[in-house]
């Protein structure tokens, strides 16, 4: 009974999570689902066009979570200051994720620009043809000089929607999301296939549908905060005044980069080690990398529920943490990791028994048919696994334990997952299947120091207490 009521909720509880989680899911439910039709799309113009787009997104998720890191070191003060009610102080965080995302932005087109056929042609290194390889980079290269112009809209959209959902308003992302996919669906069928008078740009016209649904979220975003910011009916207050100044306090901003920094340079590092691994895979031919991105984006689609979760974490414990309610917040956690560990569980089987299904989806060669179905297999079976570290990352991450989450998260992903990737993937003869399992596995270590810095609770703590 004592462990039912530690790890199971009332009916309230769970009314509470899901109000927070079910937008979140919504909008990268159709987000990734968009995603996956995109994928198909390309997948039917040829495998060496889906190869390309594929390496560049690889290339594009890098600099989308370098943003995600940049505004999640202010985030956590957003949170907290919105369970305070201090709203100059949520606005004070808004302005710093601006400044944040505008440095990462330019940084990354200047790379880029400058590199970005070296970037893709690593990826290309393993066996194939010459004239698939070439043929490969040509429309890898077309597709990331378009996917660059949408860059600022993506920047801008994370600036305001990450603090939406700190401040539990996570209805108006969703709607813009959802505009976007749309969008990004239509002008996918149109472009790609050349329909209703309009030329079939293949490769380009996907990078052309992408650009602009990320300039409609953006608009649908920015104007719906601004319109809803003042008067007795503002619903976003807390973003009224917002562009009245520019400056960060420097007592503010140098706490903010005191924290921040490892989240910036984790989820840099990580999404650069998850861009390695990919690497280290790729080494056994063309075929493994078109199996992995119809893996990942199949994988993509089912991992929104715990990732919706571990947000919730981030934005129902760090509120917690920020009024000062620490035991509630410790009881709150242990709730939510629990359920979205079970949650998952179900998940993951439904993703298993459909693994087969999925890669005939696509106009891909035999051999990359059946790697695709075996890595969403893999990757199903360890999903109440990633679940739990997902909600534990958040739960550290929330008290503003950032050292320790850059040391969980991308340290780890660096000195085990890639060495073991790279070790086995170079040095030995086992099947690519099994040394993405081997890689999936070596994480129960970090499930274990999960486990104990979470039940140690060296998070509990209020990191705005003093302003």
């Amino acid at each position: 009974m004592k462990l039912r009521s530690k790890f199971i909720g009332d009916r309230d509880f769970y009314k509470m999570v899901l109000m927070i989680a079910v937008p979140i899911m919504i909008q990268n439910g159709i987000t990734n689902f968009v995603s996956l039709l995109d994928n198909i799309m390309i997948g039917q113009v040829g495998t060496e066009q889906m190869s390309g787009v594929a390496i560049v997104n690889q290339l594009i998720f890098v600099y989308n979570l370098c943003i995600f890191g940049g505004v999640s070191g202010a985030g956590i003060f957003t949170a907290q200051y919105f369970g305070q009610g201090n709203h100059e102080g949520v606005r004070q965080t808004m302005r710093f994720k601006l400044w944040m995302v505008t440095i990462i932005t330019t940084l990354t087109a200047v790379l880029f620009l400058g590199f970005g056929t070296t970037l893709i042609g690593a990826y290309l290194k393993g066996e194939g043809s010459a004239e698939s390889i070439a043929e490969t980079l040509f429309h890898g290269e077309k597709y990331l000089k378009i996917m660059l112009i949408g860059l600022p809209a993506f920047a801008a959209v994370q600036i305001y929607s990450s603090t939406l959902r700190e401040c539990g308003q996570t209805l108006l992302p969703m709607k813009a999301g959802i505009a976007a996919v749309i969008v990004n669906l239509v002008f996918n069928y149109i472009l790609i296939y050349g329909k209703f008078g309009a030329p079939a740009l293949g490769v380009s016209g996907a990078a052309i549908a992408t650009v602009l649904s990320r300039y409609v979220e953006m608009l649908i975003t920015v104007i719906g905060v601004h319109r809803k910011s003042h008067g007795e009916q503002a619903v976003y207050s807390f973003v009224a005044g917002l562009y009245k100044t520019l400056k960060v306090p420097r007592k503010l901003a140098f706490k903010i980069i005191r924290k921040g920094s490892p989240l910036l340079f984790n989820e840099t590092l990580w999404a650069a080690g998850m861009a390695m691994l990919t690497q280290c895979y790729s080494v056994r031919g063309l075929n493994v990398v078109a199996g992995l991105n119809v893996s990942n984006t199949i994988n993509n689609v089912f991992n929104i529920v715990f990732i919706a979760l571990g947000d919730s974490v981030a934005i129902i414990v760090g509120q917690l943490l920020g009024a000062g309610k620490m035991k509630e917040a410790r009881d709150t956690d242990n709730k939510m990791i629990a359920f979205s560990v079970m949650c998952c569980t179900g998940v993951a089987l439904v993703m298993f028994l459909l693994a087969p299904l999925f890669p005939g989806l696509y106009k891909i060669n035999d051999e990359a048919r059946l790697l695709a179905k075996y890595f969403i297999m893999v990757t199903a079976l360890f999903m109440p696994q990633n679940a739990f570290l997902h909600a534990s990352y958040f739960t550290l991450r929330s008290g503003g334990k950032t050292i320790i989450t850059f040391l969980f998260d991308s340290v780890f992903i660096w000195c085990v997952s890639v060495v073991i990737a790279f070790t086995l993937s170079h040095y030995t003869a086992l099947p690519v299947i099994a040394v993405y399992a081997m890689v999936q596995l070596g994480d129960i270590i970090k499930c274990i120091i999960g486990f104990i810095l979470v039940k140690k609770g060296i998070w509990l703590q209020n990191i705005v207490a003093n302003g």
